[in-house]
């Protein structure tokens, strides 16, 4: 009989160990969205205040919180954030809405350096990177968009990528991801592969600020079939030894439990 832990109600601030104050940026592959309003709802509910945003692109049903924000002028953005605080717990912030895209664009991370200075604001949640849905990404040139206050950048990852091949399907930027894994295209993707991608310097945490802590996210876990398989990658990312990589959250962030464990270096 096989043998799987029980997932037990860890919210994801206790998993992800998050501080008041914090700007959080969320890096990687699919599941950064759905992170995004988990983490932020589960925020807000203690009746914090959560700002999220993105500085890339999101689709308008992505975009969490019982305010959205619509401004391309900043000084504008502000004024109108300011009076939203006294009425919203949880407030999303965008540049412009495109029709009929039904994509929002983001804002500057220097806007986010500055929002930082709000007393009023307890947290902020960047989506700082775009991966057309698929579990794994290798960033180009301009990408991850990561405001320098971050305090935390999370990288995530899908575990259903683990074992299919490098290719356009499942990896967004695959001749990227080629070059810095060294695994061909078309190579079948193993969890040291994954782990390079994670934690190396032009990787998924490409431009981390260098006082942030790291932390990826294995997504996508199922605790009855895939949890060794999750486990054993969480291991390898631990054992590449990057200095700003604490701990490995291993999770199912759409379902109610959406923490299935946390790796650290003791296990």
């Amino acid at each position: 009989m096989a043998h799987y832990p029980k997932v037990t109600a860890v919210g994801l601030a206790q998993a992800f160990a998050i501080r008041r104050g914090e700007v959080i940026s969320i890096v990687g592959g699919g599941g950064k969205s759905s992170l995004m309003m988990a983490l932020s709802r589960e925020l807000a509910s203690g009746g914090e205040i959560v700002i999220t945003t993105t500085t890339t692109r999101i689709l308008d049903r992505q975009a969490p919180g019982s305010s959205l924000i619509v401004e391309k002028d900043e000084e504008k953005l502000v004024a109108r954030l300011l009076e939203e605080l006294r009425h919203h717990h949880h407030i999303t912030l965008v540049s412009e809405s495109l029709s009929p895209e039904g994509k929002l664009i983001g804002v500057s991370p220097e806007l986010v350096d500055r929002l930082t200075g709000l007393e009023q604001v307890d947290y902020i949640i960047v989506e700082a990177d775009g991966a057309a849905g698929r579990p794994l990404k290798a960033p180009n040139a301009t990408e991850p968009v990561i405001p320098k206050s971050t305090s935390l950048v999370v990288a995530v990852v899908g575990m259903d990528v683990l074992g299919s091949r490098l290719t356009e399907e499942s990896v967004f930027r695959p001749e990227i991801a080629s070059r810095l894994t060294g695994l061909p295209i078309g190579g079948i993707i193993s969890a040291d592969a994954i782990a390079t991608l994670i934690t190396h310097p032009r990787g998924i945490i490409k431009g981390s600020p260098p006082l942030a802590r790291i932390i990826p996210l294995v997504n996508k876990v199922d605790p009855a079939k895939s949890y060794q398989e999750a486990e054993n990658l969480a291991a390898r990312i631990m054992e590449k030894g990057h200095p700003q990589v604490e701990r490995v959250v291993l999770g199912q962030v759409q379902s109610s439990n959406p923490v299935v464990k946390v790796v650290t270096s003791g296990k």
